[in-house]
């Protein structure tokens, strides 16, 4: 969208309500694309905003008197915040991170931010998982898929059972390419997750092979009985990625809440503490399993594994999914 105003009027010329103006300009910084990004940054920007208005803010309501001193107290205030124990690290400086991209999306350039949100809160992140993924049991993902499927929601089931079966991401889900899968899981006895891929992790250059068990053939083979007709993944030949998210997806989240499912995330984290499981013959740290102490080697080698199947390039990041070492 463009500017509602002059560049330099109120709230930069995106509005008259600091709530609308931040979302604006970040949807003309991405040129309307990225919607996943943008409203991670839109919810973080509104939870700014909520403070600005609030009897601990600065009672501010247009960007042009946002400068380093209210971004600090901002921080100042996050970190009280995440000190009383409602707040995570991570969640506090993503928060910040998110007010530093919406103002440069405003103004037009970097002058206002915070080099720097970790040293701003002075607490650094662990990325260690602290709480028991849920969506282990199978019998509660099969609960919520037998829910999804009686609200017609088809797709968000196959979505659910794929990212159990093999740990993909939401964007992978929607858009793998199924009967290519199903060849390689009938041809290879394994799977190469390569559409929807973060960080360029794509094509031979980054291959990403999957283990095929049972539960991966019984998910591949349910999606690919619900695909859309003339389509090769989840999305329609009508329909966008985009509309998908808006639509479908966006209504089965209250489905899986209701089964004690925070989100399509949480089953990477399950399918995780299972492969770990499978690999040291030990549950992962976070279910109990000591492994990381007996034998610290096969942890790594695990770690290891893990964080190639997952589609990471780090083997630190797996700790967010299946707990850290002592």
């Amino acid at each position: 969208m463009a500017l509602v105003g002059r560049r330099d009027g109120r709230n930069f010329g995106y509005g008259r309500q600091l709530s609308y103006a931040g979302p604006q300009a970040l949807k003309d910084m991405f040129g309307g694309g990225h919607y996943g990004t943008v409203k991670a940054h839109c919810d973080r920007w509104q939870a700014f905003v909520k403070w600005c208005r609030s009897e601990q803010g600065p009672g501010i309501n247009d960007a042009r008197q946002i400068d380093r001193e209210v971004l600090a107290d901002y921080a100042a205030y996050l970190r009280d915040v995440v000190r009383r124990g409602d707040l995570t690290v991570r969640t506090a400086q993503n928060r910040l991170s998110s007010v530093n991209r919406t103002m440069a999306a405003l103004r037009g350039d970097q002058y206002v931010k915070l080099p720097s949100p970790s040293k701003a809160l002075g607490m650094q992140r662990t990325g260690v998982r602290h709480s028991v993924p849920q969506g282990q049991d199978r019998e509660q993902v099969k609960q919520i898929v037998d829910a999804l499927c009686r609200n017609n929601q088809q797709r968000a089931a196959a979505i659910v059972l794929l990212a159990r079966a093999t740990g993909m991401r939401l964007r992978e889900a929607i858009l793998a390419d199924l009967p290519r899968l199903s060849r390689q899981a009938e041809a290879c006895g394994k799977i190469n997750i390569q559409e929807g891929t973060k960080g360029g992790r794509a094509g031979a250059s980054a291959p990403r092979w999957i283990p095929v068990d049972g539960h991966v053939r019984d998910a591949l083979e349910f999606a690919r009985q619900i695909l859309p007709v003339g389509s090769r993944n989840l999305i329609a030949p009508n329909e966008s990625y985009l509309n998908l998210l808006q639509g479908s997806i966006h209504s089965a989240r209250d489905i899986l809440h209701a089964h004690n499912l925070k989100g399509f995330h949480e089953l990477r984290a399950a399918y995780a503490c299972e492969r770990y499981e499978q690999i040291t013959q030990h549950p992962a740290p976070i279910n109990g399993g000591q492994c990381c102490q007996l034998d610290k080697s096969l942890d790594r080698e695990a770690r290891k594994q893990i964080s190639y199947e997952l589609g990471h390039g780090r083997i630190d990041v797996v700790a967010a999914y299946i707990g850290g070492r002592p």
